[in-house]
């Protein structure tokens, strides 16, 4: 996983108040830090010197992009020339939120002075700094707007935002892996890599089947007996189920099994990956074809730590896993399954790869001696999410060339699902199953989808905004 997102926290005023007002500056500039306290340890975030000229704001413009940050709150402490505000505009090529915290609820009126006034004058110069910036061309800065005591509002707000900058940071100088190809006729498979990399900034990387063959070969009999020590730690092995797919796991199947997780742990360290999006079909049983059909747990314990991996080789999933993952979501792998009308729900899931971090209870291994539609057997991983609020989100290529995201908002419930080796969570959402199903697949997203815990609805919106991907929430 990479760093943590940098965010600057830039504190503005006007200088020539401070030849008139004495005490002001010393005023106005506690609020920077008492804005700091609002972020969580999730990101390094620092507070730059004081603009209160344009000569200054130059210079924080120069120590921020030196810094490469991830994200700029410009904390509006009272009026101030927009002039300030454009170097930031012009130069940093980083989300802005403009920020008007103001002291007080109301000013005293009848006690009310011009020192007053200024103290609690931070959004007095929103308006004109948002005008400039259209005028600039650029995106006008989103505005957080309240008052000192609405703490729990402006906390949330930043937070949401604050996660929101971590997910966009996530691509920034990433590196998805692309192993195999699509699988064969799913046409909302395909996505040009130069596309995807004008859209989140991430460079793709082809990988071959004959590398991590290399790294199955190197993997040492030491490395994979830790591996099949985690994974009888992490998994509850199962004897076969009612479906007479499932059969014994084998202990040839956990080595196997664990050999491809090795593999797959050095194809990512030594590719730098931060995702990995991955099919291959094999034919009449050879070795890659048995590789193949080996990843599912490797996949799944390194989603489980943050590197998503997306089955059928679907870039844009992983794209969407994550994103999930740092909104704080988890992330896992799914599409819909079959609705239940008396549940009023509908199963969310897939055969691969999954996230165990956000599954209810200990997961479980079952042997498959088939893959429906795919090559080969193997283990299996199977699990609900946990039960409460969940998100799903798609992310699809429209013909227009713009990426487009769908999301929506449900309920995890508890309640049975097959046992078939599969992951399937019970989803409800606010309107009958049938019309959510209907309304979700109208809005044309690819048909895989990240499944996470948590409503982030709204950091998502956001995510859209400051990484200019159109957005559709089915709500």
């Amino acid at each position: 996983m990479k760093g943590k997102p940098v965010i600057a926290i830039v504190p503005l005023g006007h200088y020539i108040y401070f030849r008139q007002f004495e005490g002001l500056y010393e005023e106005l500039c506690k609020k920077a830090d008492a804005f700091r306290a609002y972020f969580d340890d999730s990101a390094d975030v620092f507070v730059t010197e004081y603009v209160d000229d344009v000569d200054k704001a130059f210079s924080v413009v120069r120590d921020v992009k030196r810094r490469d940050v991830d994200g700029v709150f410009l904390l509006l402490t009272t009026y101030l020339p927009s002039s300030l505000c454009a170097p930031f505009a012009n130069y940093i090529d980083a989300p802005q939120i403009l920020v008007g915290l103001q002291p007080l609820d109301h000013l005293d009126y009848g006690r009310c002075t011009t020192y007053m006034q200024l103290v609690n004058d931070d959004i007095c110069a929103m308006p004109e700094i948002a005008g400039v910036y259209t005028r600039l061309g650029k995106p006008v800065p989103p505005c957080l707007v309240a008052a000192a005591s609405q703490e729990d509002e402006i906390r949330r707000e930043v937070q949401a935002w604050q996660r929101a900058i971590a997910a966009r940071a996530a691509f920034k100088y990433a590196i998805f892996g692309y192993l195999g190809h699509t699988y064969e006729g799913m046409y909302d498979m395909h996505t040009d890599p130069t596309a995807f990399s004008a859209a989140f900034k991430s460079h793709v990387k082809m990988l071959e089947m004959c590398e991590l063959k290399k790294w199955a070969d190197q993997a040492a009999d030491a490395e994979i007996a830790r591996k099949i020590a985690v994974i009888k730690e992490t998994f509850s092995i199962q004897t076969p189920s009612v479906d007479p797919l499932t059969d014994y796991v084998t202990d040839e199947d956990l080595r196997l099994s664990a050999r491809m997780a090795c593999a797959l742990d050095t194809m990512i360290e030594k590719n730098n990956l931060t995702a990995l999006a991955y099919f291959y079909k094999g034919e009449d049983g050879n070795e890659y074809e048995r590789m193949a059909a080996a990843l599912i747990v490797g996949n799944t314990l390194l989603t489980s730590s943050g590197i998503p991996l997306a089955g059928e080789a679907d870039l844009k999933t992983a794209a969407a896993m994550l994103i999930m993952n740092r909104l704080g979501g988890g992330g896992s792998f799914a599409e819909l399954h079959p609705f239940d009308i008396a549940g009023n729900c509908v199963l969310v899931g897939h055969d691969g790869p999954h996230n165990i971090a956000i599954s209810e209870g200990r997961p479980v291994l079952r042997k498959l001696k088939k893959y429906h539609g795919k090559s080969g057997s193997g283990i299996g991983v199977e699990f609900s999410l946990k039960a409460g609020p969940v998100t799903l989100l798609s992310i699809n290529y429209q013909h227009n060339g713009r990426f487009k995201l769908v999301a929506a908002a449900g309920t995890s419930v508890k309640g049975e699902i097959p046992q078939t080796g599969n992951t399937n969570t019970r989803v409800t959402f606010d309107m009958p199953v049938t019309r959510f199903i209907s309304r979700w697949c109208e809005a044309a997203p690819t048909h895989h989808l990240a499944l996470g815990t948590g409503n982030h609805i709204e950091e998502i919106r956001r995510f859209a905004r400051i990484m200019d991907v159109d957005l559709e929430v089915i709500e």
